[in-house]
């Protein structure tokens, strides 16, 4: 019986491997765009960058070190220059399929990170499985910028898988809709009607602002942010203020809110402050034919009717006020159950001219005059 040669030892001594066996290798080179593996075949197996990951912002040269064992496909045992093609995420991408199909099957929440950001969506990576977020289902309100959801960590569901297509769509809307639904029911369970709430101002339009309650959004009509008059909600509040209301009403989920609050009331000692012959001051907050409304005090306004503004007659009360002026008038009637006030400039002039004296002959007749019996 012949002897082996060396050659014929060494070669034995090799595993025999072929094409979509699964082994385990050793990396004993890593560079940054690929790693050498000891596979225990006579050749090396070469395992690219791009056969070790889906994600293209993991760094080789700090993700693996020498001696790190894992693994990998056979993709080719002699790739033409002699080596073998080697392949790791394929092995993690069908054990992830399979992890996709149970969370599919089940309807699992799911939760990785944003690997990119794409026209129309978000990329996300599940065990070297990508998986598709449209725009429109990244969120419960439209979002025409997805850059704040870049390197986050979001939660969805799949609602398409489809491994032949390698289709995987994934769903944040529905996990949002339902969050919300289960913090509306919790919270419409524990207010009513005269709580006064903390709120962040989510959205501020032309007749209100919305606020989020914490689950819920309640209208503070620009009717309710003050008892003094509001030109327009974006003046008093921004998205993000926080801000202390009341629960005026509610109606199904539907919430209005006030932020009138009882003490701080301007007519509540107004009966007062305001009483017919009083002398009060404030300003033209506007004008019609009949007359100037004066702002006594931010929500208590008294009408200076036309014919009360001066002696002399005034066509229109635009030819002697503006919007602004500061005005001292005399109050001449108050009504409390209808918070409406009148006030009088020509009642204050006739208070202040002196009384008329009579001639000094007339005084004289008058004293000389016998009393009558």
């Amino acid at each position: 019986m012949s002897e082996l040669t060396f050659e014929q030892m060494l070669e034995e001594s090799f595993k025999t491997v072929h094409t979509g066996d699964i082994v385990e290798g050793t990396v004993i080179d890593v560079k940054a765009d690929e790693l050498i593996l000891n596979i225990g075949y006579k050749s090396d197996g070469i395992l690219p960058k791009s056969e070790y990951t889906n994600d293209p912002s993991v760094n080789l040269l700090e993700t693996v070190k020498p001696g790190d064992t894992m693994e990998v496909k056979i993709l080719k045992v002699n790739d033409g220059e002699g080596q073998v093609a080697l392949t790791h995420k394929r092995i993690v991408a069908d054990r992830g399929s399979k992890k996709l199909e149970d969370a599919f099957n089940n309807q699992e929440v799911l939760t990785a990170k944003v690997a990119q950001l794409l026209n129309g969506g978000l990329s996300v990576v599940v065990d070297d499985v990508r998986i598709f977020i449209p725009a429109s289902l990244v969120s419960d309100v439209y979002e025409k910028d997805l850059s704040k959801y870049e390197n986050q960590e979001i939660s969805f569901v799949l609602t398409e898988y489809n491994p032949k297509k390698r289709r995987y769509i994934g769903d944040r809307k529905q996990l949002l809709v339902k969050e919300k639904e289960s913090a509306q029911k919790e919270l419409l369970e524990k207010i009513k009607e005269g709580d006064v709430i903390e709120g962040v101002v989510k959205n501020v339009t032309d007749f209100g602002a919305f606020v989020d309650l914490g689950g819920i959004d309640g209208l503070l009509h620009i009717s309710e942010m003050s008892w003094g008059r509001i030109e327009h909600p974006k003046k008093v509040f921004k998205v993000g203020d926080t801000v202390k209301v009341m629960i005026k009403e509610i109606n199904g989920t539907k919430i209005a809110l006030t932020a009138k609050f009882a003490d701080a009331n301007p007519w509540k000692d107004a009966a007062d402050k305001y009483a017919v012959g009083n002398i009060v001051t404030g300003k033209v907050a506007r004008m019609t034919e009949f007359g100037a409304f004066i702002e006594l005090e931010p929500g208590v306004d008294a009408l200076l009717h036309v014919s009360q503004i001066s002696k002399e007659h005034v066509e229109k009360p635009s030819d002697v006020l503006a919007k602004g002026d500061e005005v001292t008038a005399k109050i001449v009637d108050f009504n409390e159950e209808n918070q409406k006030i009148s006030l009088s400039v020509k009642a204050l002039i006739a208070d202040d001219e002196p009384a008329e004296e009579a001639p000094a002959e007339e005084i004289a007749v008058e004293e000389a005059a016998p009393a009558e019996e």
